[in-house]
């Protein structure tokens, strides 16, 4: 399982806190949600160090994270390498099966639609995104 050091936690937290300070209207995020936002911010910091794009997500079973996804088109040199099919397929390899209808995905900004695509043929069960954790629904092509 992938470690998170205490920086990355923290780089996160201060990115959410300073996104949520200002807006008002942002509805407060319990604890385990506010950890799942933490980590897919903190993934977005680990593909920043590594050199590669902004972007990051986690896959969630039973407020459980399952899988880990900082974008990696830079440093694989490919382009279907974005964070949030990152975290899909570590979670499919994690979990030993394609089906993650039981799932739901937490990432840094909304997913675009090839990785929307990638989520329909996962079967993922809902998608959030952004520091207040927007709620996406299901995937939809």
């Amino acid at each position: 399982m992938l470690a998170l050091n205490r920086r990355s936690i923290l780089t996160a937290l201060a990115a959410i806190a300073a996104a949520l300070s200002g807006r008002a209207s942002a509805a407060p995020l319990d604890e385990p949600r506010r950890g799942f936002v933490a980590a897919a911010f903190a993934m977005k910091q680990r593909a920043i160090d590594g050199g590669d794009q902004a972007y990051g997500a986690v896959i969630v079973r039973d407020n459980t994270i399952v899988g880990w996804g900082p974008s990696r088109v830079v440093t694989k040199k490919d382009s279907t390498a974005h964070a949030e099919r990152e975290a899909i397929r570590d979670a499919q390899a994690r979990l030993a099966r394609n089906d993650l209808s039981d799932c739901v995905m937490y990432s840094t900004s909304q997913p675009c639609s090839e990785c929307q695509r990638a989520a329909v043929e996962a079967r993922l069960g809902r998608m959030y995104a952004g520091a207040d954790a927007a709620d996406l629904g299901p995937p939809r092509r």
